[in-house]
């Protein structure tokens, strides 16, 4: 589509809907979009508590002051000085970095992992402050805005569209998170973020790094993922929209150039320094997994999952899937323990006081269960008091027959519920980073047989220090390793 039917479009929109037609900050061409910065800003300050409640910030104010500092002179330097930036560290082991409106941008501890300098930790940055800067999320979000609008009239004139206009803004801003906003969008951010690099004295090139350290986890997991019989994860756009070996990219940031310094920055001791003790993989704010025993030593309590079963660990719950994920054991909490477990099992279920609820016992703990389905699906929920949490713990599949084919396997890990014990309390510590220097003659396979990271370990090991598939350290090289 050309520069001048863009424009048509976008004089149109405004004309047709009155709403909001501002000059992008960085094109300086109209856009069509129905918000203010203002209201930019107060959306973003919404949603920025509703991320914190969901994720938590990451207990490092050392990393988080690291991570704010270099985020606030790339903000600087960008085409929306002026907008109050927030940058934060979030408490999960997902491979992620994302922005609100209104300059709230979150990377995730899980990527900080496979980044190794400063460079590519601002690349990061740098490429999410540019989907703010050109305003990539308002715009989404105003375009869905005008597509309900002309849903509304359209159901006025054609009553036989109604209920499909309701949809169209929910989760807009949510999607645009887990998938990125479209090839263009992304593009821009690049080449957004390259310039940031350069005007603040890194190397734009650390961009082109950063999508090759990815693309290479991405595909560690994909053969991880064949291994175990699990699809591969699939994270959010951050990047993902590149081809390998993108000519488009390598134009963008060979632009960025023009804003450089003579000092091309890439700092990969100092980045390495703050990583050293990081949490890698699961947070003990929301329990270890440990060949598929779960530990929360905070909470008190530990559970096994089924043997091969693939175990999800997130803030809000713990859930286990079968190789075929037609069944499940899922354990989340369930409030306080007030008057009986039958009690809550009710109040959770909004059940009535008729209901046939079964009181037992499990672990020794107090425990009520019962058995309807769930969104159609045969479904066992018990609730157990466990000190002054309850907590419920459900067990479905796709079908009764599957049901009861996975039954005894699902109900062995609803019984093993028990508080921790001393030793387990051990194994419920986290892994972390630890910055080691390469010795003559060292091997990545050397250094995976004493790894806690299991039989993929020295395909991790490759992976977080950037020499996947096949490379090895060169002696004085700064490691990472996981303990």
């Amino acid at each position: 589509m050309s520069v001048t039917l863009n424009l048509r479009v976008s004089a149109l929109l405004c004309a047709l809907s009155l709403a909001n037609c501002a000059l992008n900050p960085v094109s300086g061409n109209p856009n069509f979009v129905t918000m203010s910065e203002s209201q930019e800003v107060s959306v973003g300050r919404s949603e920025d508590k509703k991320v914190r409640e969901q994720y938590g910030s990451y207990n490092d104010p050392a990393l988080q002051e690291y991570v704010s500092g270099i985020g606030q002179r790339l903000a600087r330097s960008s085409h929306r000085p002026g907008l109050q930036y927030q940058f934060t560290v979030v408490d999960s082991p997902e491979i992620n970095a994302f922005a609100l409106p209104g300059g709230y941008i979150y990377i995730t501890r899980g990527i900080l992992a496979y980044l190794n300098s400063e460079a590519e930790l601002a690349a990061v940055l740098g490429h999410e402050i540019g989907h703010v800067t050109a305003r990539h999320s308002v715009q989404q979000m105003s375009a869905a805005t005008a597509a309900n609008v002309g849903a509304s009239v359209l159901q006025i004139l054609v009553p036989q569209v109604r209920n499909s206009a309701g949809d169209l803004l929910i989760n807009t801003l949510g999607g645009a998170l887990l998938s990125g906003y479209g090839r263009e969008h992304e593009l821009e951010a690049d080449r957004l973020g390259a310039e940031y690099l350069a005007r603040t004295g890194y190397d734009p090139q650390a961009m082109i790094k950063v999508v090759g350290v990815l693309k290479n986890q991405e595909l560690f997991d994909n053969e991880v993922a064949k291994a175990e019989g699990r699809e591969p994860r699939r994270y959010h756009g951050l990047f993902a929209t590149h081809p390998d070996n993108d000519t488009r990219l390598q134009e963008v940031v060979r632009e960025a150039a023009k804003f450089s310094s003579a000092e091309n920055r890439i700092n990969r001791e100092e980045f390495l320094k703050r990583m050293e003790r990081v949490v890698f993989a699961d947070s003990p704010e929301q329990g270890i997994v440990r060949n598929n025993r779960f530990y929360h030593a905070s909470l008190g309590l530990a559970l096994q999952f089924p043997e091969g079963w693939k175990v999800r660990n997130s803030p809000q719950n713990v859930t286990a899937f079968n190789n075929e994920r037609t069944a499940l054991v899922d354990l989340r909490s369930a409030g306080a323990a007030e008057g009986s477990p039958s009690d809550v099992l009710r109040k959770i279920l909004k059940l009535g006081n008729g209901s046939s609820v079964t009181p037992t016992t499990i672990g020794g703990l107090k425990a009520a269960y019962i058995e309807q389905p769930i969104s159609g699906k045969p479904t066992r929920v018990a609730v157990v008091f466990l000190g002054k949490n309850a907590y419920a713990i459900g067990l479905q599949a796709n079908s009764a027959a599957l049901f009861r084919q996975n039954l005894t396997a699902m109900e062995a890990s609803l019984q093993s519920f028990h508080a921790i014990t001393d030793k387990e309390r051990e194994l419920a510590k986290p892994l972390r980073i630890r910055i080691i220097t390469a010795r003559a003659g060292m091997t990545f396979a050397e250094l995976a047989k004493t790894s806690p990271l299991g039989r993929f370990a020295e395909g991790h090991l490759r992976v977080i220090n950037s020499q996947y598939p096949a490379g090895e350290p060169t002696p004085g090289q700064a490691l990472k390793i996981i303990e």
